[in-house]
Parts: C-alpha cells; structure tokens; sequence
C-alpha cells in the first residue's frame, strides 16, 4: 500500500512539474471617462517624484499610479506632448479607437517567472505595454510580438484574442495600459486560430 501511495504521489508531481504558472496581474489605477481625447491616440508614460506631484499634474485623461518604487502619471492624448514636473519615459501609439458609451481607462502591472503565462483571452478594447524588466510575449492571430525592457508597444484593437507571457532569462515586470468599453466584461475567454 505504502508503495503504491509513493507513485501516485510521484506521478502527481511530475504533472505539476511541466505546468505553468499564471502571470501575476494587478490592477494598479483606472478611471470612467465619457468621451476620448481626438485621434491620433497616445499613451505618454511619465515618473514624477511623488504621487501627489503625479495627482496634480494629470488631467482628465490620466491615471497617476506607483509601481516599483517608482511613481508613474499615464496620459491618453496626442503625441509630442509632457506634462510639467514629469519626465517623459515614452510614448506608445497610435493606439486603436474603440467606439463606446463610456470608457475605462486602466494601468494593470504584469509580473512573473519565465514561462509565466496567461489565460487566452480578449478585451473589449486596446492594450498597450511598456516593459521594466524581462521579456513579454504577446501572442494574438496577427502573429507573435515580443517586448524588451525599456521598450513599448501598441496591442491589438478590440476584441483581438491574445495570450501574454514571460519569456525573458529574469522574471517579467511590465505595466500595461487599457483604454476600453466601460460598459463590458473587462477580459472575456478567448480562442486563438
């Protein structure tokens, strides 16, 4: 009996050996605007000495948020433009409009080990991804893009199905930027082609 129990236990653990773990996703900041600012669309990534600094110096569309030890200001808007007080860390765009009665602009904070791994899935919106440390791998039907640290890029628009994952040698810290439909599920399971 004792033996038996031994290799259902071993057999128990080599399945989870192979498994992987989830991307740990964190909601830092988000807000409901009714309307967006004019086309073309960009996020303008920002650090600020302090939250309240960061507070006072967004407008209508930003989101001020830490993360890292750091104090970060996210504004949606035109592109070629800083905030007073800020340092401008980069600018990812154009992001892809979508069309709603209202909007959810969200900043979430994505980390985990290589090999860290989401659920397939879509949103109701677009996303887009500046990367502090690691590797991100985005998968969707247009192909596979990979993000490096310091580096930022536009996601897909609406809808699109995708799955995102550490792929870099140390684990993965990225901060990603949403503006979506405020009237549907944030994230919905998706299937890729």
């Amino acid at each position: 009996m004792a033996r038996i129990l031994f290799f259902i236990v071993l057999a128990l653990a080599s399945l989870g050996a192979g498994a992987q773990s989830p991307l740990k996703i964190k909601a830092l900041g988000e807000k409901k605007v009714v309307q967006l600012p004019p086309d073309p669309l960009f996020w303008r990534i920002e650090n600020f000495p302090n939250l309240e600094a960061a507070k006072a110096a967004g407008g209508d569309y930003s989101l001020a948020v830490e993360s890292g030890g750091q104090t970060w200001l996210f504004t949606l808007g035109a592109r070629g433009t800083q905030t007073a007080g800020g340092t401008k860390v980069s600018e990812v765009g154009p992001i892809p409009r979508v069309s709603a009665p209202q909007y959810l602009l969200r900043i979430n904070e994505a980390s985990g080990p290589s090999g860290a791994i989401t659920s397939i899935h879509s949103h109701p919106g677009s996303e887009a991804f500046y990367v502090l440390a690691g590797e991100q791998t985005i998968r969707s039907p247009h192909g596979v893009m990979k993000v490096h640290p310091g580096q930022s890029a536009a996601g897909q628009g609406a809808d699109v199905p995708m799955q995102v994952s550490s792929t870099g040698e140390s684990d993965l810290r990225a901060l990603v930027m949403f503006v979506v439909d405020a009237t549907r599920p944030f994230s919905s399971p998706a299937k890729l082609p």
